[in-house]
Order: structure tokens, then sequence, then C-alpha cells
């Protein structure tokens, strides 16, 4: 395979089943626990005041929704992003209930996002999701290019990836539109920053 379209495809196939199959066998106890909130060294870069931005866990994610509730009681202003269309930019909106997610509602592909009426704001930290991650802050998505997109018309945006550790690998095929991660937050380390 020399094409990195389809180096990415094999990756995203293998690196989604260990992160599945490692989500599926946390007991709920420790699942409940672990990215509770922000370890504190993360906490001290994120300044005062700014909007962060999140994202719903979809099936073996690892999970933001105590950092939504964590930032919240901070006195942060929250936001998840919104997918109107595959042909269109992603917007966040803002979050206002991590706790019950009734400002939530059914988008694309099944996920939760916010009502197209939730206010559209831009975040200054944005924790993203991912499938896959390097000790240098490479990372690779879903595919879908939505957050790469994103994170290259707003690069004064702090990106912290969040993962679980089975998703480190020593290398990933990138390409000139692949976004690096400022920081990356596993449940026992911190990577970064690069």
């Amino acid at each position: 395979m020399t094409d990195i379209s389809e180096q990415k495809t094999a990756i995203r196939k293998t690196l989604r089943k260990a992160r599945q199959e490692h989500a599926a066998a946390l007991p709920s106890a420790v699942s409940a626990l672990v990215f509770r909130a922000p370890p504190a060294p993360v906490r001290e870069i994120i300044p005062a005041g700014a909007t962060i931005g999140l994202y719903r866990a979809g099936k073996g994610e690892a999970p933001a929704g105590g950092y939504a509730r964590y930032f919240m009681e901070a006195g942060h202003t929250i936001a998840l992003p919104r997918i109107a269309s595959l042909d269109e930019p992603m917007q966040f909106h803002e979050h206002t209930d991590p706790y019950g997610e009734s400002d939530l509602t059914q988008g694309r592909m099944g996920l939760m996002q916010p009502a197209a009426a939730a206010r559209v704001v831009e975040p200054d930290v944005l924790f993203v999701p991912l499938v896959g991650f390097t000790e240098r802050g490479d990372r690779i998505g879903q595919g879908g290019g939505f957050y790469d997109r994103w994170l290259a018309a707003h690069p004064d945006t702090l990106a912290i990836g969040l993962a679980w550790d089975v998703q480190r690998v020593d290398s990933l095929p990138t390409a000139d539109h692949d976004m690096a991660l400022s920081l990356v937050i596993t449940p026992t380390r911190i990577y970064g920053p690069f």
C-alpha cells in the first residue's frame, strides 16, 4: 500500500477495533472515573474565560462529558460541534446542559449535537476526538476531515486530543491537510505540549 488514503483506512480499522475492545472491557466503576476532570498541568494552560470546545463521545471514544461538566462549573462557555451537512464546514454551538443533555438533538450519523438554534461560538481550546495518535501529536480521525478543516481555519486554537492508551501508535501517514495536536491526554499520560 503506497496511497496514504489506503494506509489510513487500514489503520483506522485496526485502531477502531482496539479502541472499542478496550472501552468495552473497562468496568463501569472505572469508566465513570476516567476523564472526569482534566489533569492539573492541562488546567494550568487553559486561559481564564476561554470557550471550551468538546465532543459528544461515540461508542468506544474517550469520554468528554466529565470535562464538559468540569469546565462549565469553572465558568467556561462550552461548545459542541454541529454538522448540518457533509458538504458544509463544522460549526460549534453552545452546549448549556452537560448534565442532562436536554439541549442536544440527534444529528448526522446518529451523533448528538446542539440544536440549530443554539448560539454559534468559536472555541479557544478544542478537545478533539481521535482514532489514533503519535507521541509527536500526529492524529488520525474518523476520516471526514471536519476537525482538520476547522483547525486549519482557526490556527490559534489550542487543540488537545483525548484518547485511550491503546490508540497510541509509533507513526501515522500524514498529508499537508492533517493538523497536528498541541497535546494528547490519555488516562495514564499527557503527551506534549508539542
